[in-house]
C-alpha cells in the first residue's frame, strides 16, 4: 500500500487551517455564551409617561439636618407633598426630623444604609443594606418605603433587581438641581424649569441653604406653569406598569 507524503507547505498550510478552523470555532463558542448569558439592561425609573402636568418634589436626607424645619415650612405653605430619601445614618443621627417629616404627610423613602456605591458591593451586602434602611425607617415612622434610590445614581442590573426583590421600585430623577455644588437660588430654579415635564421627578438635597430660598420661586414657577405636585408613588400610574429602556415608567395600555 502506497501512502502519500506531504510537502513541508503542504503541511504548513494544513495547520495554518487547522489553527483558524480553531480560532473560528472558539469565537462562534464564546460570542454564544455572552448571548445565553447576557441580561437586558435594567434602569431605574427616570419619569412617569403621563399628559397630566403633574411632578414630584424628592429632597435627598443624607448631609446636615439644618434646613428641615424651614424646607418643611415652606412646603406646608404651599400646600406640597414631597418625597424624602433618607441615608440610614442621617436617620439614626437625626431620628425627630425623619418622624417630623413623615408626620408631616410626605412620603418616605430609602436612599441605603452607608450611602455606598450599590456597583460596587456584593448581592447579599446590598441587599442588607438596603433592608437595614428600610428596617430603621419603619421602626421610626411605621411606614416602610416602596421607593429606593441609589447613593449618587450609581446603578446596575444588580441594584434595581435588589430593590425590586425587596418590594421597592428604583428611582432616579429627571430634572437635577446640582444644588449639592451651591449654585445660586436663580440657578436651582431655571435649571429645574429648563428640565420640568409632565411625570418629572425633580432632585433636591435637605441640608443647602440655596435650596431653602429656592423653593418657594421654584414651587411659584411650576405652579404658574399649570403643574401640580404629587408624591413619586402617587406619581405612578395604578395597575401594572413597565419601564423602558430609557427610564419612563408606562401604565398598562
Amino acid at each position: 500500500m502506497k501512502y502519500k507524503v506531504f510537502g513541508k507547505k503542504q503541511v504548513f498550510w494544513m495547520i495554518m487551517a487547522l489553527i483558524w478552523l480553531a480560532v473560528i470555532v472558539t469565537v462562534v463558542a464564546l460570542t454564544a455564551t455572552k448571548a445565553v448569558n447576557a441580561s437586558p439592561r435594567r434602569v431605574p425609573v427616570y419619569c412617569v409617561d403621563t399628559e397630566e402636568k403633574k411632578i414630584a418634589l424628592t429632597f435627598n436626607a443624607a448631609w446636615g439636618d439644618e434646613t428641615t424645619d424651614a424646607v418643611l415650612e415652606t412646603l406646608e405653605r404651599y400646600g406640597v407633598k414631597a418625597t424624602f430619601f433618607f441615608v440610614g445614618a442621617f436617620a439614626e443621627k437625626y431620628p425627630e426630623s425623619v418622624k417630623k417629616i413623615a408626620n408631616a404627610g410626605h412620603e418616605v423613602a430609602n436612599h441605603s444604609m452607608r450611602h455606598k456605591d450599590p456597583t460596587k458591593q456584593e448581592y447579599a451586602e446590598l441587599l442588607s443594606d438596603i433592608s437595614a434602611c428600610s428596617e430603621l425607617l419603619a421602626s421610626l415612622t411605621g411606614l416602610s418605603p416602596r421607593l429606593y434610590r441609589a447613593p449618587a445614581g450609581a446603578y446596575d442590573n444588580k441594584t434595581v433587581e435588589a430593590a425590586e426583590s425587596l418590594g421597592m421600585t428604583a428611582v432616579q430623577w429627571s430634572a437635577d438641581s446640582i444644588d449639592w455644588k451651591n449654585p445660586s437660588p436663580d440657578t436651582i430654579v431655571q435649571r429645574i424649569l429648563k428640565k420640568a415635564a409632565p411625570g418629572g421627578i425633580v432632585l433636591l438635597h435637605l441640608g443647602k441653604e440655596n435650596t431653602v430660598k429656592a423653593l418657594p420661586d421654584l414651587i411659584g414657577s411650576l405652579t404658574e406653569e399649570g403643574y401640580t405636585f404629587v408624591t413619586v408613588s402617587q406619581l405612578f400610574p395604578a395597575g401594572e406598569t413597565s419601564v423602558d429602556k430609557n427610564g419612563v415608567m408606562h401604565g398598562a395600555r
